[in-house]
């Protein structure tokens, strides 16, 4: 692959933590020159770090263990303080495309599984849509030099896709993790929504229908997912239909790797995962279903082939536990009121209204 030096202006490979910092400050209240002196740094250190010019990834790890206490020891929001670390993901995945040369080690596609809320990050900086998790902490834009955003700028942006677009073009033939550098390269190439870009995306996903044809699991589960999820983010949904009735319907082992995959993705499993391999660990018993529950209650995606994704997986979970009814009646509630929307809208598949039908069932029978 190609390396692109760095051009002069580039965006700091730190800006989305350091956005997400100035939130956290920001929810204190307090100002860059209090918060300096509150945790006995100067002025510039506060203003490098939400800047990103001074990357909080690049702090040693016990400094940035105390960073996070003393904010929330000083009142800030928990939840943003919380998306620090899907914060610095994005950073870092940003900086190995727009700073090819500036990281060691391999590249972090390759490196690890990311979760939603580093995919969330990533959009942020890329798209400038706020994370859902942020609804109603992000400022609205303002003027003067304050950023509303931690957007990349348009050469940065192209710059990202670029790369992203070479990896998925190269990782298949790396040794080791160049599966994983692939599927999650090209996922996110899909969020260029550039008509020639789109094009090409377009195109890579749909050489790779193949692993869609294979039916319940197999070692290229994971990619068929991705692919069918990523295709239907750009509106074609059948593949994502395809995959539910093929790759996931009557097979145990696809079924537990669906949910183990969610539990991942929502962040319910807590330890980084290297790879794919753990989704189909029938023993992965470390998340919590009542997480899970809440993460599809609150976090469902009404587009095309995306609900029904997000129906099997409540249909699934709830025939495995149908105990969550009672574990929450709040959330029980609030599920049942967005069953009956998605039915009265009529988006969903014969299949997903068959499987809402019964989740309503369960949720009132257990209630």
């Amino acid at each position: 692959m190609a390396v692109t030096p760095p051009a002069r202006g580039r965006a700091a490979t730190g800006a989305v933590a350091g956005f997400v910092l100035r939130l956290a400050r920001e929810t204190i209240p307090r100002t860059q020159a209090s918060l300096a002196e509150v945790l006995g740094v100067d002025l510039g250190t506060v203003q490098g770090w939400e800047s990103g010019r001074r990357p909080l990834a690049n702090m040693k790890a016990g400094a940035l263990l105390n960073l996070r206490r003393r904010l929330s020891a000083l009142g800030a929001d928990t939840a943003v303080v919380g998306l620090l670390d899907s914060a610095m993901d994005a950073d870092q995945i940003i900086g190995a495309a727009i700073a090819p040369g500036a990281g060691l080690g391999p590249h972090p596609l390759s490196a690890w599984v990311h979760t939603r809320d580093t995919a969330h990050m990533l959009a942020w900086a890329l798209t400038g849509s706020a994370p859902p998790g942020l609804a109603g902490r992000v400022p609205l834009p303002r003027r003067g030099p304050a950023a509303s955003s931690p957007l990349l700028g348009a050469d940065d942006r192209a710059q990202f896709f670029r790369h992203l677009r070479e990896a998925a073009e190269t990782a298949l033939g790396r040794p080791g993790g160049g599966t994983l550098l692939h599927r999650q390269a090209l996922y996110l190439a899909s969020y260029d929504r550039g008509p020639d870009s789109a094009a090409w995306t377009a195109r890579a996903l749909r050489t790779r229908r193949g692993v869609l044809a294979r039916k319940g699991w197999s070692e290229h589960w994971a990619e068929a997912r991705s692919t069918a999820t990523a295709l239907a983010r750009l509106g074609d949904p059948q593949p994502l239909l395809d995959f539910i009735e093929r790759c996931l319907v009557g097979d145990d082992t696809s079924e537990a790797a669906n949910l183990n995959y969610w539990a991942y993705w929502l962040g319910g499993v807590r330890v980084p995962q290297p790879d794919d391999r753990f989704m189909r660990d029938r023993e992965l018993a470390d998340w919590d279903p009542v997480t899970l529950l809440r993460g599809l209650t609150y976090g469902m995606h009404h587009s095309p082939g995306y609900v029904d994704l997000y129906v099997h997986t409540l249909w699934a979970l709830l025939t495995a536990h149908p105990w969550l009814a009672q574990a929450s009646p709040t959330l029980a509630r609030d599920l049942s009121a967005r069953v009956e929307q998605v039915l009265d809208e009529g988006a969903a598949s014969t299949r997903a209204r068959h499987e809402l039908h019964t989740v309503h069932y369960v949720l009132s029978d257990h209630s």
